[in-house]
């Protein structure tokens, strides 16, 4: 009997040892056939500078995102932008061929450099590999919006993908020309809409506030300041704040201002005309 199970265990562990290894085998094959350079086409590599062009060029358009007069005017730009300022621009542009990292040492990209690369297999068409030297002018902030802004999918459903791409690089060279931007110059209709909303929500609440509790009262001071800090930040930080800062047009500006005026002068008289008539006597 003990042999038996003797013999039962020993076959046990042998069959799992030949598992082990049947599996080991397996894994090993899958990674040389993984690393094996027959295994795909150079132009998915990671770095694959064969892809690069031979002369040097500011914008290297392997997606073809843009038409060849938009190409060509678009390094004659960001040569001269360049030559004017001794910032560095550089575009890329790719789908499923991608130089990689050999771009780097093609265009000597520093802390002096941005490079855009717009790429449509991501849920943001737009990407930026940022100089360290532009954070002091262009915070972190700045590139994240710009992103968003310009390389969302609705911007290049509506406008291309060389809209999106030339839209970016001009909001860039904008702020750098003036020193620095905090955020993404203009204002566009989207954003300006919520702006809208915050200011008429800010009036309602400062029309609720100072509408009169006392006989005789007109306007309620002490409660219009005491929810000051609310209808303040709905109506100065997020209905003011983005278009003074955005944009110098008045219209806009103007607009905020009556939509908070007629919040309040809604929301002021809204309690008069709802309160039903005193019964005679």
């Amino acid at each position: 009997m003990s042999n038996l199970s003797f013999s039962a265990s020993h076959l046990s562990r042998r069959f799992f040892a030949c598992r082990v290894f049947t599996s080991v085998i397996f894994v090993v094959l899958l990674v040389l056939i993984w690393l094996s350079p027959f295994s795909g086409s150079a132009a998915y590599a990671y770095n694959n500078p064969d892809l690069l062009p031979k002369t040097q060029t500011p914008v290297i358009d392997l997606a073809k995102a843009l038409t060849s007069s938009q190409e060509e005017e678009l390094a004659k730009n960001l040569e001269n932008f360049e030559k004017e300022t001794g910032w560095k621009l550089r575009v890329l542009t790719q789908f499923e061929r991608t130089p990689g990292t050999a771009v780097k040492d093609y265009w000597g990209l520093d802390d002096h450099s941005v490079l855009l690369v717009a790429d449509p297999r991501g849920g943001n068409l737009l990407n930026f590999s940022v100089g360290n030297d532009l954070y002091p002018l262009l915070p972190r902030t700045f590139w994240i919006e710009l992103q968003t802004r310009f390389g969302n999918q609705f911007f290049v459903r509506e406008h291309g993908e060389d809209q999106s791409i030339l839209e970016a690089l001009n909001s860039i060279q904008t702020c750098l020309r003036q020193g620095g931007c905090q955020v993404v110059p203009g204002l566009p209709r989207e954003q300006w809409i919520l702006t809208l909303i915050t200011s008429i929500v800010g009036g309602v609440v400062c029309g609720f506030a100072a509408h009169p509790r006392k006989e005789g009262e007109v306007i309620a001071w002490q409660w219009a300041l005491i929810f000051s800090p609310l209808w303040g930040i709905l109506f100065i930080a997020f209905g003011i704040g983005p278009v003074v800062s955005r944009t110098t047009d008045w219209l806009p500006l103007f607009r905020n201002f009556s939509g908070f005026l007629i919040g309040a002068l809604v929301a002021y008289l809204s309690p008069v005309v709802g309160r039903p008539s005193a019964p005679e006597a």
